[in-house]
């Protein structure tokens, strides 16, 4: 007798008679519903279509992999350009097929070495470059007409880009021949990483300015990596990171289409970069969401079939790195690189096990690539194209995904575009909520992170993690940039300064309506000297800004200079931060240690007068903010009183604003590698105005080597990745001599 085929209906009274009716079903931080099985009924109105043709759900080429796989495009840089250009050289020789560069903060917020807000950060988080002679030490004896070179830079995005192109000049090699990327994705910066120079406006002009340029003289560089990355670090969802980062593009392409440009003349050389976290498909299916919304944008723009294709690198999570038991990193690296390339990216950067702490070693770095060289060589994986393609749960998620995303797109455009969208604060204080809500998780144990929530060692080995001396590079960037300007001719350099600030100040500027208010205005200032526009395109001036910065290149301008004089035109931007409020809170509803610490804090308001008041700093050019911001939610929800410190403060900026506010802590936090110079720096300070009894601890990216050496200078307490919230605000409470309650028992 033949059995019946079991259906949906069967599988459903048998699995709840094994979970006993208990609901499977899992809500993601997106919002979306993921049910424990997928058929073909879920599918049954989707049609992802063919590799190689619109809306390229199954990926941008026919062959994907099986005709060439991804670039393994490992980014790196630190120290000097020396020590910067061995290590590719070493990687190169190792199987790395392209290069990607990581430039220290200085170099990023547009300061030369000798600059006295940069002292804690030169070489430290990435290779310094102030000059055209570090950049072409950077690439000597790597032919730049057959490498191809990815350069994460957006603030100071014109003297680096000059300098590229200059330093490949004077190596023979002509523009035309240049291929690569270059980030130049400011939007993201002013949502996420910080590390902008100018306001929104004249940064946008900068965008479509190297677009401009691009097209006409680099027809195989890239112009823009429209980046996800550092929103997917920040904490954002991964229809947050999906839907801003399409919205930043659209926004360069209209400002690009504002230019006059054609839009087949540029979208092709359009790029993205995506963050790829733990969550496995969901990963998955935000590549193929990708592709789909972006070939649906760019044919609404009017784009050609080309000009609709999403080309995209990534890089494996940072976040999902843990300081603790930090070997487990490398398996998270390898379950995120393969979420990639089952997505189908172009090219990938996989993350050392040992970058939760510091830069990564030799050591690290070898296992990090052979990962990526593993998977290609040994797995069979290259051979098929789109191996997911017709899974039923793929295939919903990457609906249900891009739906979502498309949803948050509308949303918006209703605010007038990424632009209004940014200046109202929106998508950042999407972002902040999204990552309270994951810390909370986290510290709750409701999200597992092996080895730091659960599973956890009982005691941690030491790792060896690589060390940057500080003042030794920034020394010796300051003699090569004494030496670059006493052999220049210094009149020719003058003066090519004084045309970047011309054409600063002449070229139009988009009109835009008055920025839209929201709900989290930033505390954004805007420092924005008077500009004389003059005509929108006056006779005998070059107004295209990167031409400008080529010629000062080659007049041995240093990036500080024309930095400088496009400053002159455009101010410098800064931000206040201002941390969201009861996201953390609410999640630990009911939880008898959170109550304890509210309690505490509550009990030291009616005592004093005030509840404790605890400065959150971030000293140096760091601007990656989501752990203090995520910190000073988490504190306000508790009842402390915070004051949010200004980004990129000096020590003697966070000395006088602690003391302005009389404030009882404060907490430093580091993700850059300068806290061995500017937190001492700021301790003796506060002991200099007679204020030692100020508290100060830290937290972030502190190798547990640099723990004594804080403690011997007086921080009170170091609080490194992974640290539970709750603990620390009760660890902190202790240290500043105020007993907690007795423990109650949890209301659930």
């Amino acid at each position: 007798m033949t059995e019946k085929t079991p259906t949906l209906s069967d599988w459903t009274a048998l699995a709840d008679s094994e979970v006993k009716g208990r609901d499977l079903t899992w809500q993601t931080p997106e919002g979306i519903a993921v049910k424990p099985l997928y058929s073909a009924a879920d599918t049954e109105n989707i049609d992802p279509g063919m590799p190689g043709f619109a809306p390229y759900t199954r990926g941008v080429k026919a062959s994907m992999y099986a005709g060439r796989p991804w670039t393994i495009r490992q980014y790196a840089g630190f120290s000097t350009a020396e020590e910067s250009n061995a290590f590719y050289r070493r990687n190169l020789a190792a199987g790395q097929k392209g290069l990607s560069i990581a430039f220290d903060l200085a170099t990023h917020r547009g300061y030369d070495s000798d600059h006295p807000r940069v002292v804690g950060d030169v070489g430290k988080a990435g290779v310094a470059i102030d000059t055209l002679a570090d950049m072409k030490i950077l690439f000597d004896g790597i032919p730049l007409d057959t490498m191809s070179v990815s350069m994460t830079m957006n603030g100071a995005v014109l003297p680096c880009l000059a300098f590229y192109i200059v330093a490949a000049e004077e190596q023979g090699v002509s523009q035309d021949r240049l291929s690569g990327t270059i980030q130049n994705d400011i939007l993201k910066e002013f949502m996420v990483r910080n590390t902008y120079i100018y306001p929104p406006e004249p940064s946008m002009r900068i965008v479509a300015d190297i677009i401009a340029y691009t097209s006409e003289h680099m027809p195989r560089f890239n112009s823009i990596s429209i980046s996800g990355y550092h929103m997917h670090e920040a904490g954002a969802t991964a229809v947050q990171e999906l839907a801003f980062t399409l919205a930043d593009g659209m926004a360069y392409v209209r400002a690009a289409q504002e230019r006059g440009l054609d839009i087949d003349a540029f979208a092709g050389r359009l790029s993205f970069f995506f963050g790829i976290g733990m969550n496995f498909f969901m990963e998955v299916a935000k590549l193929r969401a990708a592709r789909t919304l972006w070939s649906k944008i760019i044919a609404g723009f009017g784009g050609n079939a080309r000009s609709q294709m999403l080309r995209t690198h990534c890089q494996t999570s940072g976040v999902s790195l843990t300081e603790q038991d930090p070997y487990n990193n490398v398996i998270r690296t390898t379950i995120e690189a393969m979420a990639a390339t089952f997505g189908g990216t172009q090219s990938l950067h996989t993350n050392s096990l040992d970058e939760a702490v510091a830069l990564p070693t030799d050591f690290s770095a070898r296992i990090a690539r052979n990962t990526q060289l593993i998977l290609a060589e040994e797995t069979g994986m290259t051979n098929v194209v789109d191996p997911l393609g017709g899974s039923y749960y793929v295939e919903a998620l990457t609906k249900a995904l891009a739906d979502e995303a498309w949803a948050l797109i509308e949303e918006v455009e209703g605010l007038g575009g990424m632009v209004h969208a940014v200046e109202s604060g929106m998508p950042k204080q999407r972002i902040e909520e999204a990552a309270a809500a994951k810390q909370a998780a986290v510290d709750k144990g409701d999200a597992v992170i092996v080895g730091v929530n659960k599973y956890r060692l009982g005691e941690e080995a030491d790792m060896d993690t690589l060390d940057i001396d500080n003042a030794k590079v920034r020394a010796d960037q300051i003699r090569r940039l004494e030496q670059t300007r006493a052999e220049r001719d210094e009149g020719q350099a003058q003066a090519a300064l004084k045309a970047i600030t011309l054409g600063a100040k002449h070229a139009p500027l988009s009109a835009r309506p008055e920025p839209v208010e929201g709900p989290s205005a930033q505390g954004l200032r805007q420092a924005q000297p008077e500009r004389d526009l003059g005509d929108a395109q006056p006779g005998g001036i070059e107004t295209n800004l990167l031409a400008l910065c080529v010629e000062a290149a080659r007049a041995r301008c240093t990036l500080g200079e024309m930095s400088a004089a496009m400053e002159a035109a455009f101010g410098r931007y800064d931000t206040v931060p201002v941390p969201v409020t009861g996201i953390y809170g609410k999640a630990y509803e009911g939880d008898a240690d959170f109550a304890r610490i509210v309690d505490a804090v509550a009990a030291i308001a009616d005592r004093r007068g005030r509840p404790p008041r605890v400065m959150i700093a971030k000293l140096g050019q760091d601007g990656h903010d989501r752990g203090a911001n995520v910190v000073a939610s988490a504190f306000a929800d508790m009842g402390f009183d915070i004051v949010p410190g200004p980004l990129f403060q000096t020590p003697e900026e966070a000395r006088d604003l602690a003391l302005a506010r009389d404030v009882d802590a404060i907490g430093c936090s580091s993700l850059a590698a300068g806290h061995m110079t500017l937190i001492p720096e700021l301790i003796r300070l506060l002991k200099d105005a007679d204020r030692a009894d100020i508290k100060v601890f830290a937290g972030g990216v502190i190798p547990p080597k640099d723990y004594a050496a804080l403690r011997k200078a007086g921080v009170t307490g170091i609080y490194g990745p992974g640290t539970n919230i709750v603990e620390a605000a009760a660890d902190l409470l202790q240290l500043m001599g105020h007993n907690l309650p007795p423990k109650k028992e949890s209301a659930e």
